[in-house]
């Protein structure tokens, strides 16, 4: 290689002189510069180059600094390689920390995954070890079988030795097979299961699959672990026990009952042939004999016992204390039975009536001149609350029967007269409106004989009294009247004990949930009592009496509203105190359940033979559905009652569903699904079911008299009864000859003998007083003209239509349909 091809000529400042320059190659690279001079030679770094080595800076010493660089460019080349390296530094610092991180999750990973399979193995083996023990048990019970089923041969030592010297095998199939599995299964759902190794509440209390074990199951453990320590086993005491047994039972409520383990009740039953778990019901025979095997006393129970708590206890004479009686006002419609309570309560009740008419039962406690506190019961008269008086009559102590002067006896007060009768209590005759002018109280007292009631005037023990609400006369005479009959009665009661009362009327209202007009029987009712009521229960929450006062509490012979109940009551149901809610609450479920089983067998047909002649009646009778909700549970009831009647054996109207309160949106959907009306006895529909109905076309009716609400119904009722056909005869014609004629067939030459024949009219043809056909005229000519009609005693041409059997001497009978509307009485 020539000088010219390594070196090259750098012009220098300063006047210096031309040297050489060598270049150095590294694979293509050029490394550094090198510059030979006369005075020194230097080396020129090539720029991102390392520095040199020794500590000293190029630019600190001049003389090592490469020739045509400022200070500044070599402070700024210096600066950016300091840059570049603490860059370099800090990637490979953070290279070095995500790889030793990446290293600690794969590490971490494999340990979790090891320690999965590692439980896997150990599961799997404890299970095939458990498998194989039962095998070998069982292989050893059936040789033991057959042991004693058979004698053993002669020949059975020598195979034994010979099957004892052959030399075992040096593994199983079974263990092969195993150890293969376990080897393919390494490595497998290690990302699937990250989890797997997180600590949880379960494996942290020491519960296996996530199952915490028992509190029983600790007592256990620590009791085996005292007797290790003691050095020996301590046959604990049996405890025995009485143990409650119902008509049915759960195999896992039994055990706890005996305080056993249920895998022994388990094994007990397996044992006897009944191949239960610990979810299934048994009868109370075989628990019973569980309960005797297991060295327990039996006690049976049924489910009704659960209302012993509330059975009545007898009160001592000593603790019964005087009570205001209860007096119920009954009688015929409009007799003036609410006008003369009011005049004794000198209240205004009838103007909050709607039509003047009592709706609703109403309890009011009234407190005369003379000091004397009754309580009053206001029924109503109409027909339809019969079942409403029936239960005022059941809670009463003495009937007021109110009775018009102008009226006499009417139907309702007949029923009124039955009511009292049957419930036992004494009676007294109100004979109202003395002050009209057709008044004649006479009367009144003689159609009572016609019922068995005479009256104290007429020789009887029945006290009566002329009595006008309006100008107040009696009234006094009255109160004296019913004064007298308390005092004869000698009523008590003991204050002291839990209440017990009966449901005048339930309703449900708006702002304060159900409530309940409560009458208090016995005892005394306070607040924050609990109390279970026919199918509900609850906790007295307010108490408010027939002022609308709050009160603390109700003595006997009290009328309050009730609030707290869970859900509306029956009028009617018996109130009563229990001591805990757990009480109520069991009491009502059972209740409900028992009134549930009884609608139900009621409705059943018990052979096949009643289910078809069941569904043969339901296919003959059209029924006429309705919904109806009113605003409290004595007018429900007694509406339904109503309805019950209304029809015959062709109509009849079916109460789909009825309840007290506002109509809502579920019964708009029930009254649309079953094409029915909704009919609304002093109450509303809200503004959701307002515009439900609209939308889907259901007709709501709202009714504040009863009289109306019943009317609409039959009317309705009555427009599904088919019509009625009624024949009636307008005539007779003789056959006197019979002609042929061309394109029309037979006619008959005829003799209108009675009435008359009507073309449009139908006719039976007779026959030795036989009918023989019955149909349409096809013709009526008198001479040669179609006529409609002709007169008795004319001849005329009659064809039959479709018919031409005719004879000379045939009678002709003539009769006229007509279609006749029904109504239900």
């Amino acid at each position: 290689m020539s000088d010219n091809d390594g070196k090259k000529t750098l012009g220098l400042r300063g006047g210096a002189r031309p040297g050489n320059v060598k270049q150095s190659f590294s694979h293509g690279r050029t490394k550094n510069v090198v510059v030979e001079t006369k005075r020194k030679r230097v080396v020129v770094p090539k720029p991102g180059a390392s520095k040199p080595s020794g500590g000293a800076t190029p630019s600190g010493d001049p003389s090592r600094r490469p020739a045509g660089i400022s200070d500044a460019e070599m402070a700024r080349r210096m600066k950016a390689l300091q840059a570049a390296k603490a860059r370099e530094t800090e990637e490979a610092a953070q290279r070095e920390a995500q790889e030793k991180a990446r290293e600690e999750e794969r590490a971490r990973r494999r340990a979790e995954q090891e320690a999965k399979e590692r439980e896997q193995r150990e599961a799997e083996e404890r299970a095939r070890a458990k498998a194989e023990e039962e095998e070998r048990q069982r292989k050893e019970a059936e040789e033991a079988a057959k042991r004693a089923a058979v004698a053993p041969a002669p020949e059975a030592p020598k195979a034994a030795r010979s099957s004892a010297s052959k030399p075992a095998p040096a593994a199983t199939p079974r263990k092969q097979d195993r150890e293969r599995e376990q080897r393919g299964n390494r490595g497998k759902g290690r990302d699937d299961n990250r989890r797997s190794g997180k600590l949880t509440l379960g494996q942290a209390t020491g519960g296996e699959g996530n199952r915490q074990r028992s509190m029983a199951a600790m007592k256990r453990k620590q009791e085996r672990a005292r007797q290790k320590a003691m050095g020996g086993t301590v046959e604990r005491e049996k405890v025995i026990r009485d143990v409650q047994l119902p008509e049915a039972i759960m195999v896992s409520e039994l055990a706890n009952r005996m305080a056993e383990r249920v895998a022994d009740v388990v094994k007990s039953l397996m044992q006897m042939g009944m191949m239960v778990t610990q979810n299934q019901t048994i009868d109370a025979d075989t628990a019973e004999l569980i309960i005797e095997e297991f060295g327990h006393k039996v006690t049976r129970v049924s489910d009704s016992d659960v209302e012993d708590v509330i059975k009545e206890a007898e009160d001592s004479e000593d603790d019964l204390q005087p009570r205001p009686p209860v007096i119920t006002i009954m009688g015929h419609v409009d007799h003036g039975k609410t006008s003369l309570l009011d005049a004794i309560r000198d209240a205004r009740v009838v103007a909050g009536e709607a039509g003047g008419i009592t709706q609703h039962i109403g309890a009011y406690q009234v407190k005369t001149d003379g000091g004397t506190t009754l309580s009053f019961l206001d029924t109503p008269g109409h027909a339809a609350f019969t079942s409403m008086r029936s239960r005022g009559a059941q809670v009463t102590d003495i009937v007021v029967l109110v009775v018009a002067a102008d009226d006499a006896v009417m139907p309702q007060t007949i029923e009124a007269i039955n009511h009292a009768k049957a419930a036992g209590v004494p009676m007294i005759v109100a004979i109202n409106k003395v002050d009209k002018p057709d008044a004649n109280p006479d009367k009144v007292r003689t159609d009572l004989l016609q019922h068995e009631v005479i009256v104290e005037k007429m020789s009887g023990e029945v006290q009566d009294v002329e009595v006008s609400a309006i100008t107040g006369q009696g009234l006094d005479e009255l109160l004296e009247a019913i004064a007298l009959q308390s005092e004869i009665l000698e009523l008590k009661a003991n204050p002291d004990r839990a209440a017990q009362g009966a449901v005048i009327e339930a309703q449900l209202d708006v702002g304060r949930g159900p409530v309940a007009t409560v009458l208090v029987q016995n005892g005394t009712l306070r607040q924050g009592d609990i109390f279970v009521v026919g199918e509900q229960y609850g906790k007295v929450r307010a108490l408010i009496n027939d002022k609308g006062e709050r009160v603390k509490e109700a003595g006997p012979s009290v009328p309050v509203e009730v609030l707290g109940l869970n859900g509306t009551p029956e009028a009617g149901d018996v109130l009563n105190v229990t001591e805990t809610e757990a009480q109520a609450r069991e009491i009502a479920a059972y209740r409900e359940q028992a009134a549930k089983d009884k609608r139900a067998a009621a409705g059943a047909a018990t052979t096949l033979e009643q289910l078809m002649q069941k569904a043969k009646e339901d296919e003959n009778v059209t029924e006429l559905p309705i919904l109806m909700k009113a605003d409290v549970q004595g007018s429900a009831e007694a509406i339904v009652q109503a309805m019950e009647k209304i029809g015959n054996d062709e109509v009849r109207v079916r109460v789909l569903h009825s309840g007290v309160g506002a109509i809502t949106e579920t019964d708009v959907g029930l009254a649309e699904a079953s094409g029915a009306p909704i009919l609304g006895f002093n109450v509303r529909a809200n503004a959701s079911a307002r515009n439900t109905a609209n939308q889907k076309g259901v007709e709501i009716r709202y009714y504040s008299v009863i009289y109306d609400l019943v009317d609409d119904v039959k009317a309705a009722a009555s427009g599904l009864l088919s019509a009625e056909i009624r024949e009636k005869f307008i005539g007779y014609a003789e056959i006197r000859e019979v002609f042929k004629v061309t394109g029309v067939g037979k006619v008959a030459g005829c003799l209108v003998t009675e009435g008359v024949a009507r073309r449009s009219a139908g006719v039976r043809l007779l026959r030795d007083n036989v009918v023989i056909h019955e149909g349409t005229l096809k013709t009526l000519k008198r001479f040669k003209d179609e006529v409609a009609e002709v007169q008795s005693g004319q001849e005329c041409g009659m064809a039959f239509e479709n018919y031409d059997d005719i004879r000379a001497g045939d009678v002709i009978e003539i009769f006229e349909r007509e279609e006749v509307t029904r109504t239900l009485d």
